[in-house]
Protein backbone atom coordinates (compact mmCIF):
# COMPACT_ATOMS: atom_id res chain seq x y z
CA UNK A 1 0.00 0.00 0.00
CA UNK A 2 2.96 2.20 0.81
CA UNK A 3 4.62 1.81 -2.39
CA UNK A 4 1.33 2.06 -4.46
CA UNK A 5 0.91 5.56 -2.80
CA UNK A 6 4.34 7.06 -3.25
CA UNK A 7 4.42 6.10 -7.36
CA UNK A 8 0.47 7.49 -7.11
CA UNK A 9 1.98 10.63 -5.43
CA UNK A 10 4.42 11.07 -7.75
CA UNK A 11 2.47 10.60 -11.01
CA UNK A 12 -0.03 13.05 -9.60
CA UNK A 13 2.85 15.57 -9.40
CA UNK A 14 2.95 14.88 -13.15
CA UNK A 15 6.52 13.42 -12.38
CA UNK A 16 7.64 10.32 -14.25
CA UNK A 17 11.01 9.15 -12.70
CA UNK A 18 11.54 6.63 -15.94
CA UNK A 19 10.11 9.81 -18.72
CA UNK A 20 12.87 12.11 -17.47
CA UNK A 21 15.64 9.94 -18.57
CA UNK A 22 15.47 8.19 -22.17
CA UNK A 23 16.60 4.76 -21.84
CA UNK A 24 16.24 4.36 -18.13
CA UNK A 25 16.21 1.11 -16.90
CA UNK A 26 16.08 1.57 -13.26
CA UNK A 27 15.67 4.33 -10.54
CA UNK A 28 15.73 2.81 -7.24
CA UNK A 29 15.62 5.02 -3.72
CA UNK A 30 15.27 3.46 0.18
CA UNK A 31 15.47 5.02 3.10
CA UNK A 32 19.17 3.96 4.30
CA UNK A 33 18.22 3.58 8.06
CA UNK A 34 14.71 1.51 7.89
CA UNK A 35 16.07 -0.32 4.79
CA UNK A 36 12.52 0.19 3.26
CA UNK A 37 12.52 1.11 -0.78
CA UNK A 38 10.69 4.37 -1.02
CA UNK A 39 10.79 4.24 -4.61
CA UNK A 40 11.51 1.48 -7.46
CA UNK A 41 10.97 1.78 -11.56
CA UNK A 42 11.92 -0.25 -13.90
CA UNK A 43 14.34 -3.90 -13.51
CA UNK A 44 15.99 -2.77 -10.64
CA UNK A 45 17.53 -6.29 -10.64
CA UNK A 46 19.53 -6.37 -13.39
CA UNK A 47 23.52 -6.68 -13.71
CA UNK A 48 25.53 -4.71 -15.28
CA UNK A 49 29.40 -3.52 -15.11
CA UNK A 50 29.43 -0.90 -12.31
CA UNK A 51 31.95 0.97 -14.64
CA UNK A 52 33.45 4.26 -12.60
CA UNK A 53 30.82 3.57 -9.21
CA UNK A 54 33.16 0.85 -8.28
CA UNK A 55 35.40 3.48 -6.80
CA UNK A 56 33.25 3.67 -4.15
CA UNK A 57 34.49 0.83 -2.88
CA UNK A 58 37.90 0.94 -3.97
CA UNK A 59 37.81 4.10 -1.77
CA UNK A 60 36.84 1.64 1.17
CA UNK A 61 39.45 -0.77 0.49
CA UNK A 62 41.94 1.64 -0.20
CA UNK A 63 41.83 4.04 3.00
CA UNK A 64 40.92 0.50 5.05
CA UNK A 65 44.21 -1.03 4.17
CA UNK A 66 46.23 2.61 4.62
CA UNK A 67 47.41 2.80 0.74
CA UNK A 68 45.48 5.83 0.55
CA UNK A 69 46.16 8.15 4.14
CA UNK A 70 43.91 11.61 2.84
CA UNK A 71 42.06 13.68 0.30
CA UNK A 72 45.79 14.53 -0.32
CA UNK A 73 48.01 11.70 0.48
CA UNK A 74 49.38 10.19 -1.73
CA UNK A 75 49.34 12.24 -4.84
CA UNK A 76 50.60 10.01 -7.50
CA UNK A 77 51.90 10.86 -11.37
CA UNK A 78 50.47 9.74 -14.35
CA UNK A 79 52.57 7.34 -16.43
CA UNK A 80 53.23 7.25 -20.35
CA UNK A 81 50.93 4.08 -20.97
CA UNK A 82 48.15 4.72 -18.53
CA UNK A 83 44.74 4.68 -19.60
CA UNK A 84 44.05 8.74 -20.72
CA UNK A 85 41.37 8.41 -22.73
CA UNK A 86 39.50 10.98 -19.90
CA UNK A 87 41.54 13.76 -21.41
CA UNK A 88 43.92 16.28 -20.07
CA UNK A 89 43.20 15.92 -16.52
CA UNK A 90 43.89 12.24 -16.39
CA UNK A 91 47.36 13.47 -17.10
CA UNK A 92 47.64 15.47 -14.13
CA UNK A 93 49.49 14.36 -10.43
CA UNK A 94 46.34 13.10 -8.99
CA UNK A 95 45.20 12.66 -5.32
CA UNK A 96 41.97 10.78 -3.94
CA UNK A 97 39.69 14.19 -4.34
CA UNK A 98 41.13 14.35 -8.40
CA UNK A 99 40.26 10.52 -8.57
CA UNK A 100 36.91 11.11 -7.78
CA UNK A 101 36.48 14.24 -9.49
CA UNK A 102 37.79 13.60 -13.01
CA UNK A 103 36.82 9.64 -12.77
CA UNK A 104 40.67 9.04 -13.37
CA UNK A 105 40.98 5.05 -14.21
CA UNK A 106 44.63 4.75 -13.71
CA UNK A 107 44.62 5.96 -10.48
CA UNK A 108 42.03 2.88 -9.48
CA UNK A 109 44.66 0.45 -11.19
CA UNK A 110 47.33 1.95 -8.44
CA UNK A 111 44.83 1.06 -5.67
CA UNK A 112 43.77 -1.91 -7.09
CA UNK A 113 47.57 -3.77 -7.84
CA UNK A 114 48.85 -1.79 -4.38
CA UNK A 115 46.33 -4.03 -2.65
CA UNK A 116 46.80 -7.41 -4.69
CA UNK A 117 44.50 -9.73 -6.41
CA UNK A 118 43.49 -11.63 -3.42
CA UNK A 119 42.77 -8.57 -0.85
CA UNK A 120 40.37 -6.78 -3.58
CA UNK A 121 38.37 -10.24 -3.77
CA UNK A 122 38.56 -10.59 -0.37
CA UNK A 123 36.97 -6.89 -0.05
CA UNK A 124 34.44 -7.20 -2.42
CA UNK A 125 33.30 -10.52 -1.07
CA UNK A 126 32.71 -8.99 2.43
CA UNK A 127 30.50 -5.68 1.05
CA UNK A 128 29.04 -8.70 -1.04
CA UNK A 129 29.60 -6.27 -4.31
CA UNK A 130 27.35 -7.41 -6.84
CA UNK A 131 28.51 -11.03 -8.20
CA UNK A 132 32.19 -10.42 -6.46
CA UNK A 133 33.56 -11.48 -9.92
CA UNK A 134 36.99 -9.72 -10.50
CA UNK A 135 38.86 -12.04 -12.99
CA UNK A 136 38.64 -9.60 -15.68
CA UNK A 137 38.42 -10.37 -18.97
CA UNK A 138 38.96 -14.67 -20.44
CA UNK A 139 42.15 -15.40 -20.31
CA UNK A 140 43.88 -12.27 -20.56
CA UNK A 141 44.40 -11.68 -16.58
CA UNK A 142 43.74 -8.18 -15.94
CA UNK A 143 40.98 -8.12 -13.12
CA UNK A 144 43.11 -5.63 -11.10
CA UNK A 145 43.02 -2.86 -14.52
CA UNK A 146 39.45 -3.75 -15.61
CA UNK A 147 37.06 -6.17 -14.09
CA UNK A 148 34.63 -3.49 -13.15
CA UNK A 149 34.96 -2.07 -16.53
CA UNK A 150 32.71 -3.84 -19.02
CA UNK A 151 34.26 -7.13 -17.92
CA UNK A 152 33.47 -9.53 -15.13
CA UNK A 153 32.32 -7.67 -12.48
CA UNK A 154 28.31 -6.96 -12.22
CA UNK A 155 26.34 -5.72 -10.04
CA UNK A 156 22.32 -4.50 -10.55
CA UNK A 157 21.01 -1.02 -9.00
CA UNK A 158 18.91 -3.10 -6.11
CA UNK A 159 22.39 -4.34 -5.24
CA UNK A 160 24.22 -1.09 -5.70
CA UNK A 161 21.90 0.52 -2.82
CA UNK A 162 21.97 -2.59 -0.18
CA UNK A 163 25.89 -1.94 -0.81
CA UNK A 164 25.50 1.84 -0.24
CA UNK A 165 22.84 0.95 2.69
CA UNK A 166 25.62 -0.61 4.49
CA UNK A 167 28.47 2.31 3.67
CA UNK A 168 25.91 5.10 5.59
CA UNK A 169 24.78 2.57 8.41
CA UNK A 170 28.52 2.27 8.54
CA UNK A 171 28.21 -1.95 8.52
CA UNK A 172 30.88 -2.90 6.20
CA UNK A 173 34.36 -4.28 7.78
CA UNK A 174 36.06 -1.63 7.20
CA UNK A 175 37.63 1.29 9.61
CA UNK A 176 35.92 4.42 10.73
CA UNK A 177 38.72 6.40 8.61
CA UNK A 178 37.90 4.82 5.53
CA UNK A 179 34.23 5.55 5.86
CA UNK A 180 35.10 9.80 6.75
CA UNK A 181 37.37 9.85 3.61
CA UNK A 182 35.02 7.85 1.13
CA UNK A 183 32.39 10.65 2.76
CA UNK A 184 34.83 13.61 2.02
CA UNK A 185 36.03 12.51 -1.48
CA UNK A 186 32.37 11.96 -2.93
CA UNK A 187 30.55 14.83 -1.77
CA UNK A 188 28.77 16.04 -4.96
CA UNK A 189 26.75 19.15 -3.92
CA UNK A 190 25.71 20.83 -0.45
CA UNK A 191 22.14 22.00 -1.86
CA UNK A 192 20.34 24.91 -1.11
CA UNK A 193 17.50 22.75 -0.30
CA UNK A 194 19.57 21.12 2.63
CA UNK A 195 20.50 17.89 1.05
CA UNK A 196 24.09 17.19 1.23
CA UNK A 197 24.52 14.62 -1.86
CA UNK A 198 27.45 11.84 -2.07
CA UNK A 199 27.82 9.51 -4.85
CA UNK A 200 29.68 8.76 -7.99
CA UNK A 201 29.12 8.68 -12.10
CA UNK A 202 29.78 5.36 -14.01
CA UNK A 203 29.47 5.15 -18.01
CA UNK A 204 31.04 1.68 -19.85
CA UNK A 205 29.90 0.04 -22.72
CA UNK A 206 28.97 -3.14 -23.86
CA UNK A 207 31.34 -5.84 -25.15
CA UNK A 208 29.80 -7.15 -28.77
CA UNK A 209 31.44 -10.61 -29.92
CA UNK A 210 34.26 -9.29 -31.68
CA UNK A 211 35.32 -8.39 -28.18
CA UNK A 212 34.99 -4.44 -28.93
CA UNK A 213 32.76 -1.51 -27.74
CA UNK A 214 29.59 -0.84 -28.50
CA UNK A 215 29.64 2.67 -28.24
CA UNK A 216 26.38 3.23 -29.15
CA UNK A 217 24.52 1.50 -25.89
CA UNK A 218 26.85 3.17 -23.40
CA UNK A 219 25.44 2.50 -19.86
CA UNK A 220 25.20 5.57 -17.17
CA UNK A 221 25.14 5.08 -13.66
CA UNK A 222 24.56 7.31 -11.05
CA UNK A 223 24.62 6.03 -7.11
CA UNK A 224 25.19 7.30 -4.37
CA UNK A 225 23.15 8.77 -1.02
CA UNK A 226 21.84 12.38 0.66
CA UNK A 227 21.36 13.39 4.23
CA UNK A 228 19.37 16.11 5.53
CA UNK A 229 18.60 16.81 9.02
CA UNK A 230 18.03 12.86 10.42
CA UNK A 231 16.71 12.13 6.81
CA UNK A 232 18.72 9.52 5.02
CA UNK A 233 18.59 8.38 1.44
CA UNK A 234 20.16 6.11 -0.93
CA UNK A 235 19.68 6.05 -4.66
CA UNK A 236 20.87 4.41 -7.57
CA UNK A 237 19.95 5.18 -11.53
CA UNK A 238 20.90 2.89 -14.15
CA UNK A 239 20.01 4.20 -17.89
CA UNK A 240 21.42 3.13 -21.23
CA UNK A 241 21.46 5.33 -24.46
CA UNK A 242 20.23 4.01 -27.86
CA UNK A 243 22.47 6.11 -30.22
CA UNK A 244 25.99 7.22 -29.80
CA UNK A 245 26.40 10.65 -27.57
CA UNK A 246 29.28 13.06 -26.95
CA UNK A 247 28.28 13.40 -23.38
CA UNK A 248 29.13 10.24 -20.83
CA UNK A 249 26.14 8.76 -20.37
CA UNK A 250 27.05 8.94 -16.40
CA UNK A 251 27.49 12.37 -16.15
CA UNK A 252 24.00 13.18 -18.11
CA UNK A 253 22.35 10.76 -15.43
CA UNK A 254 23.62 12.67 -12.54
CA UNK A 255 22.32 15.96 -14.19
CA UNK A 256 18.84 14.72 -14.85
CA UNK A 257 18.27 13.22 -11.05
CA UNK A 258 19.97 16.08 -9.88
CA UNK A 259 17.51 18.41 -11.37
CA UNK A 260 15.13 16.04 -9.86
CA UNK A 261 16.12 15.73 -6.86
CA UNK A 262 13.95 18.27 -4.86
CA UNK A 263 10.99 17.27 -6.07
CA UNK A 264 11.73 13.48 -5.44
CA UNK A 265 13.16 13.28 -1.94
CA UNK A 266 10.23 15.94 -0.96
CA UNK A 267 7.29 13.58 -1.86
CA UNK A 268 9.57 10.62 -0.59
CA UNK A 269 9.60 12.28 2.70
CA UNK A 270 6.14 13.56 2.89
CA UNK A 271 5.05 10.28 2.67
CA UNK A 272 7.16 8.41 5.30
CA UNK A 273 6.45 11.13 7.92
Amino acid sequence: MFMRSVALGLWILGFSISAAQAGTICTIVADAKSGDVLQQEGDCYRRVTPASTFKIAISLMGFDAAFLRDEHFPTLPYHPGDPDWGGAAWLEPTDAVRWFQYSVVWFSQRVTHALGEATVKRYAEAFDYGNTDLSGDPGKNNGLDRAWISSSLKISPHEQITFLKRLVNRQLPVSPHAFDMTSRISQIAQRPDGWNVHGKTGTAFPRMEDGSSDEAHGYGWFVGWATKDEHSLVFARLAQDDHAQSVPAGLRVRDVLMEQWPQLANSLMKRDD
